[in-house]
């Protein structure tokens, strides 16, 4: 399914960022790579059906089965063994990445209780921006009177062939709601 905001990227935002930084190609324009979103399950150790709820809700979020990952060492402080399964990883691209951005720009960021826009800190050197969300219950797809566990998120946004400045306006363009300076 063809997504409205990669169509609105192609139409509108592409050739505006190409005009606004003066770049000769449009191939020199930043774009969405990919959206990777993790999660850790450390509270599933003990209870397997956790982790299979946890999964459930993740795939019905992203629309996509999650990967299962396991612990590279063991933490004898945090009971974890190498191998035991200790979170959850969904990597989104092309029209799934953009499909999930609307969604989280438009419907479960302003959701979020005193929600007062997102940090423009949060990017690295390359352009790409990190984003944590401390419970899966704020995405519409979840049911709060099947959920046992709550359970947090990271949702990265790694951008292609942009810097930092190029990658915040892009994700402005978008509609992400940042923070008003």
């Amino acid at each position: 399914m063809k997504s409205n905001l990669k169509e609105k990227y192609i139409n509108k935002i592409r050739p505006q960022l190409k005009e606004e930084f003066k770049l000769k190609s449009i191939m020199a324009v930043p774009e969405i790579g990919k959206v990777v979103i993790n999660s850790g399950v450390g509270f599933s150790l003990k209870n397997k059906e956790l982790l299979e709820k946890a999964k459930k809700d993740l795939a019905a979020i992203t629309g996509q089965q999650p990967a299962t990952r396991k612990a590279t060492i063991s933490v004898a402080g945090f009971g974890i063994r190498k191998g035991m399964n200790v979170g959850l990883k969904v990597t989104l691209r092309d029209d799934a990445a953009y499909n999930f951005l609307n969604k989280l720009f438009n419907v479960v960021l302003p959701r979020l209780r005193d929600f007062r826009g997102i940090k423009r800190k949060s990017f690295d050197q390359n352009g790409n921006y990190t984003l944590g969300i401390e419970e899966h219950t704020v995405f519409p797809e979840i049911d709060l009177s099947k959920v046992d566990k709550p359970f947090g998120m990271e949702i990265t946004i790694v951008t292609k062939g942009g810097d930092k400045r190029m990658s915040i306006r892009l994700l402005e363009l978008l509609g992400a709601p940042f923070e008003k300076e």
